[in-house]
């Protein structure tokens, strides 16, 4: 990398953050509990709006993992998510009124959290539909794996977005609250997924499943990017810069081999799929406050309203970490 180029990036890394230091006056402190974050605990950042029937089966599944606090922000929902989880003994709670999108789509907000709670420890930053699985999620806790990445001097863990959608219209079984979502959203495509690289920021760029074949059949460069970095050994320099899609330093977008050989690599199994999805949808693009336009919710409405239903002949049903590694989806590495 060039001279230029590298005070290119590191120019754009500082104006981020001077970005996300401004935009704190945005954030309200509601409940701060962070002086209980102890300096190994690992921690979860999430920021939300209207997300209350999904958050008693969200946080249960995190502390099942083994995070222990939760930055979480609240754009300004309606429906009480910001009353339950200040009812929780784990979870530091801002509110924002402010704008999603001139926010960067809450990322100048978890920017600013990361920054001032995370430095030093472990954390995961997810929307309340992800789910972070890794190498053998089903015997050890996730201090397990991050014990192993600091071993190695490991800084960031990727996880590729594998979309779960039910077999048969997406309303047919309504959604109950604290329920596991993949008893309903269980099926996932196998294959369908391109790859490609990102050589200015390095990270690579996955597009393809469901999303790609069913909203974006025409227009697959437009179909959403499924490439992630949740998982990351926070420090005081780092942000991210498109969702959790990239990060500077860009060194740290560089988990992959590019000799042929494999890292150890994760999935985030995304619960959006759910009969809960046409609320949010109209709500969604009555706000217009996602990415190009709320370009992806403008799809949903149009395609789930012809059919509403995602189930194909090639869609594979979830059994557990090693089908998605043994189908190429996910990699322990050399972590045995």
């Amino acid at each position: 990398m060039s001279i230029r180029e590298r005070y290119r990036m590191r120019l754009k890394r500082k104006r981020t953050l001077i970005r996300a230091f401004r935009k704190r006056r945005e954030l309200k402190c509601l409940v701060n509990r962070t002086e209980t974050i102890k300096k190994s605990d690992i921690i979860v950042c999430v920021c939300l709006r209207n997300e209350r029937i999904r958050l008693p089966f969200f946080l249960r599944y995190y502390r099942e993992m083994g995070a222990h606090h939760f930055l979480i922000i609240d754009n300004d929902s309606t429906d009480g998510s910001a009353e339950y989880l200040n009812e929780q003994p784990d979870v530091s709670l801002w509110h924002s009124k402010a704008s999603y999108k001139h926010s960067r789509f809450g990322l100048d907000w978890q920017n600013h959290l990361l920054r001032k709670y995370a430095t030093g420890h472990w954390v995961l930053t997810v929307d309340p539909d992800e789910f972070f699985i890794y190498p053998f999620c089903d015997t050890r806790p996730i201090n397990a794996l991050t014990d192993w990445l600091d071993t190695y001097k490991i800084r960031a863990f990727p996880a590729m977005l594998l979309d779960m959608y039910p077999k048969g219209p997406i309303e047919a079984e309504p959604y109950r609250e604290g329920q596991n979502p993949f008893e309903i959203a269980c099926w996932f495509d196998s294959g369908n997924y391109t790859f490609s690289k990102n050589h200015s920021l390095r990270n690579l760029w996955i597009q393809g499943g469901p999303r790609a074949r069913t909203f974006f059949a025409d227009t697959p460069e437009k179909a959403p990017s499924l490439n992630k970095l949740p998982l990351v050994r926070w420090e005081r320099g780092y942000c991210y810069m498109s969702s959790t899609h990239m990060l500077l330093p860009r060194r740290l977008n560089n988990a992959y081999d590019e000799r042929g050989g494999e890292k150890p690599a994760g999935c985030l199994l995304h619960a959006k799929f759910l009969s809960v999805l046409t609320d949010k949808v109209e709500e969604e693009l009555s706000r217009g406050q996602h990415y190009a336009g709320s370009r992806e919710y403008m799809a949903y409405a149009r395609t789930l309203g012809d059919q509403g239903e995602l189930w194909c002949n090639w869609s594979e049903r979830y059994i557990n970490w090693r089908q998605l590694e043994i189908l190429g989806l996910m990699s322990k590495g050399n972590w045995a």
